[in-house]
Parts: structure tokens; sequence; C-alpha cells
């Protein structure tokens, strides 16, 4: 597989992760950990569709038990710092320091064997992060003393999730298979947690359970296994520098279904965000090239 072909499979997670806040919003009021369980749980059995697809499930027994051991604490680990920042810091606030995450993937990239981070990554990814800011402070918003914990879990968000990207690409003999068992054995410390912390509350209607399936196919499963690909073996640079399009898509597809409202702060934040992705691209050409 080409690099530029494993890029392109990877950026479909960022497109997929662009429908996340509309399909969770048409899941409330299921509680975050109990959603975790079964869009997981939905994301491992897509992948045990991927798996058989790849040639069957014996190349499950070749991984090491320390690599699903890494991929776990990769999928639980991100999404319990993100759920515990939302709840003890505000969700602008928290939310614009979990995405310092693509950035982390710009910098830690540059410690990779065959990789090279210039002055021009950089610039792009803080570009893109002025972007994403505009959209998640959309409302204004200022630190507080007293949300300081919660920040403190989001920045752990950022760094697990970047962590788990970077070295990820250290595991490219690793099938990306064994996301099946990531996300199979996430769906189960998900459902543990949420029996000892919260409250069960289930999908109303047809359309709460359809948002549900939704999300465990697309943002909360497939969009693993491509995202998996492209850190392995595509251009993580420009992959990190890309993720900041997230926000700023799924803004647009919540503009487009009627829950937000277009502003110029929106056009704005797309115009620094698709410059800081351009000037990572043309970086990440110019390093290859040279």
């Amino acid at each position: 597989m080409s690099r530029s072909r494993a890029t392109l499979i990877g950026g479909s997670a960022i497109l997929m992760w662009s429908l996340l806040a509309l399909f969770t919003v048409g899941t409330a009021p299921v509680p975050p950990l109990l959603l975790n369980g079964l869009t997981f749980t939905l994301g491992g059995a897509l992948g045990l569709i991927w798996t058989w697809k790849a040639g069957g499930f014996a190349v499950l027994r070749t991984v090491s038990w320390k690599v699903y051991a890494f991929g776990t604490a990769g999928l639980f680990g991100y999404h319990l710092f993100y759920f515990s920042a939302l709840r003890m810091a505000p969700a602008a606030e928290a939310g614009l320091i979990a995405y310092l995450w693509p950035l982390l993937i710009v910098l830690f990239s540059g410690l990779l064997p065959g990789e090279r981070l210039t002055g021009a990554h950089v610039a792009g990814a803080i570009l893109a992060f002025a972007g994403a800011a505009l959209i998640v402070l959309k409302n204004g918003g200022t630190l507080s003393a007293e949300a300081l914990p919660g920040y403190g879990f989001a920045f752990l968000c950022a760094l697990t999730w970047s962590s788990y990207s970077v070295l990820s690409r250290r595991l490219g003999a690793v099938p990306t298979a064994s996301v099946t068992v990531f996300c199979l054995t996430t769906a189960a410390l998900s459902f543990a947690a949420h029996f000892s912390l919260e409250t069960s509350a289930w999908p109303v209607g047809m359309a709460g359970w359809l948002s549900v399936l939704a999300l465990g196919l697309g943002p909360v499963g497939l969009a693993f296994y491509t995202w998996d690909v492209g850190v392995k073996r595509g251009d993580i640079q420009l992959l990190g520098t890309a993720s900041y399009a997230a926000p700023l898509l799924s803004t647009f597809v919540l503009v487009g279904a009627g829950i937000a409202e277009p502003t110029p702060r929106l056009a704005l934040a797309a115009i620094l965000i698709t410059a800081g992705a351009m000037l990572a691209a043309k970086a990440g050409a110019r390093a290859r090239a040279a």
C-alpha cells in the first residue's frame, strides 16, 4: 500500500469523527460510559468482519498481549479522561485542551525513525489549532482555578491519544485486525465502569437506537481501523494537522442539521484550518523530496 493511499484511508477517520457530535446528540439520555460500551461493542463486531475478510482470526493469536494492553489503554484511557474532563470542567475549555492531540502528534512524530519535523509543520499545526480554538471557544471563555482537575484530565486525554497514535507507528507490523480486540476489551471495561459509576438510561425510540448504531459503525467503529492504517503507513504529520478539520466539519454538519448557526467566526476558522493543513502538506512533500 502506498503512503498516499494509506494517508487517504486514515483521513477517512477524520470525516467520520466529524459526525460524532451529531450522532451523540441523538443518543441522549444515554450516559457516557454506557454509550462507550454500546458503541465499542458494535465497533468490535465490525472488527470481527474486518478480520474475517482480511484472512481469518488466526492472525489475532500472533499479536502479543502487550500490544493488546497498549491498544486498550489508548482507546479506553482516551475516553475515560475525556468524559471525566467534561464532567469536572466547562465543556468548551476542556474540549480545547483535549484538542491539543493533533498538535502533539505533529510534534511527537518528529521523534519517529524516517520522519522529519520542520518549522512549517509546527506553524501549520499552530494555525490549525487557532482555527479549532475559534470553534471550540465560540462563546468565549476563561480558565478557572476550580476546574483545574478537569483541565488536567483534558490534557491527559490529549497526551493519551497523541501517544497512542504516534506509538502505533512503531507497531507497523501488527495487523489492523488487532483493533478488534482493542474495541471489545474497551467495551467490556466501559460496561464494568458504567455499572459501578453511572445510572443506566437507554436510547429513546428508533432515532436514538439508530444514532447508537451509526456511532458504533462509524466514529466509534470503522474510524479506529482506518486511523490505524493511516498512522502506521501514511503521512502521520499531515494526518495530525488535518485532524483539526474534525471540529470544523462537525460544526458544518450541525449547521446543516439546523442545530448550530453559521457565523463569520466559522468562516475564519475554516480559512485557518485549511491554511494549516496545506502548509503541513507542502512541508511533508518537501521533506520527502529532500
